[in-house]
């Protein structure tokens, strides 16, 4: 894929850093009590997770002027070097191994910035929390149902302790894209009919592991550590499809499966899916990996009974029919969504805005991948209570690495 492609797969595939069990609680002076509380001021924030999604972040964060880089957490010592001496971090307070996030969330400093494989987000995330910090978190949120329960009550902690948590969705950052939402849950569209989301993606792996440590660094072709690329990619379209149709599915039936595309790991290279939502709207949903030649699109267009949204991630939001809007072209949204995201982060934290309005849709979409993917998986229709009840459980396999 594109300049996103290259980014948010192969550099995000190579994230870890800390998947200890449960940081206990100890007493600390909450960030809204110090430095985050005023206007103008600058958050000291931490790295989870030194690959390349985390590399390419970090100069964004000191683009915005008011944050400062004191400290890294990454598995790999050579990761946490890497942004250690981009940011001039000490290396005291670079942080390695399994354990990295729990010494990261330790020390001192306002947030924590999360970059690592969606199978350590709720742990870390947790952490964090339980340790006072304002959380920055990457999308998805977690692989399993259990983790976006976890995720959940993080956010609700968050708000109780007046802490920041913020998930990283670049088209909820788009003032674009919010506005057709807006548009859309006002009845321009009239009544729901049916939609149709899609995204197909070329291919990213590169040659079979051969060592825990290695398969770690290709984590996105497991799905314990990625939840399947439907979840940690596809994410993407089906979050502006349970946006725009602001709610959660009540049902997935479909199909997918493995081509032999993939040259190693036990993720599937297609899911093909019909969603049943509420009031009878009906999303056709279709998502590739690692096909040759694919195009670059992340596509979200609904149909209503008084007009249509046409959305690409990469090209333009607009609404069409009998009141249109034309909306706008759409131009390095991976960048300029995360610019956004980094700016009403440090606007909330020095605000005192701590109702965190991105977690609740970040858990429903994530949900609404982890339907989709039980449903293909089973060969059958699979409702949303009967996967909440499930509630199964992903556990990666970390014999080998460094506790």
């Amino acid at each position: 894929m594109a300049e996103m492609n290259r980014a948010n797969r192969i550099g995000r595939r190579e994230f870890l850093a800390g998947a200890a069990t449960a940081a206990a609680a100890f007493t600390i002076v909450k960030p809204s009590a110090v430095r985050g509380s005023e206007a103008n001021s600058t958050l000291e924030i931490g790295l989870v997770g030194c690959g390349g999604r985390g590399t390419w972040i970090v100069p964004l964060f000191e683009k915005h002027g008011r944050y400062k880089w004191v400290a890294c957490a990454d598995y790999y010592p050579e990761y946490a070097d890497k942004v250690g001496e981009m940011c001039k971090i000490p290396s005291s307070r670079r942080y390695t191994t399994l354990s990295a996030c729990k010494k990261l969330c330790e020390s001192r400093l306002d947030a924590v910035v999360i970059e690592t494989p969606p199978y350590f987000h709720p742990e870390q995330a947790a952490m964090a929390v339980e340790a006072g910090k304002h959380v920055y978190l990457a999308k998805p949120v977690a692989v399993d149902v259990p983790g976006c329960r976890t995720i959940a009550e993080c956010g609700q902690k968050a708000t109780g302790r007046k802490l920041a948590f913020l998930v990283d969705f670049q088209t909820r950052a788009d003032e674009h894209f919010r506005e057709a939402a807006r548009r859309i849950h006002g009845g321009q569209l009239g009544r729901l009919v049916c939609g149709d989301a899609r995204y197909p993606c070329g291919v990213i792996d590169k040659k079979p592991p051969k060592s825990p440590e290695y398969r770690l660094r290709e984590w996105y072709n497991y799905r314990t550590f990625s939840g399947d690329f439907i979840v940690e990619q596809s994410i993407h379209a089906l979050d502006v499809a349970t946006w725009f149709a602001n709610a959660a599915p009540l049902s997935a039936v479909g199909t997918g499966g493995s081509k032999g595309l993939r040259s190693y790991g036990d993720c599937w290279d297609h899911f093909n899916l019909v969603y049943r939502f509420p009031n009878e709207f009906v999303l056709s949903f279709y998502s590739t990996q690692m096909v040759h030649g694919a195009p670059n699109e992340i596509v979200c267009r609904i149909y209503g009974s008084q007009g249509t949204v046409d959305s690409d991630y990469f090209s333009h939001v607009c609404i069409t029919g009998p009141k249109p809007w034309p909306g706008a072209k759409i131009a390095n949204l991976y960048t300029s969504g995360t610019e956004v995201n980094i700016r009403e982060f440090y606007d909330a934290v020095t605000g005192g805005k701590y109702d965190n309005t991105t977690v609740a849709p970040s858990v429903r979409s994530n949900l609404t991948c982890i339907l989709g993917r039980t449903a293909a998986y089973e060969g059958k229709e699979v409702t949303w209570e009967e996967m909440m009840k499930t509630n199964e459980k992903y556990e990666a396999d970390l014999k080998g690495l460094k506790a």
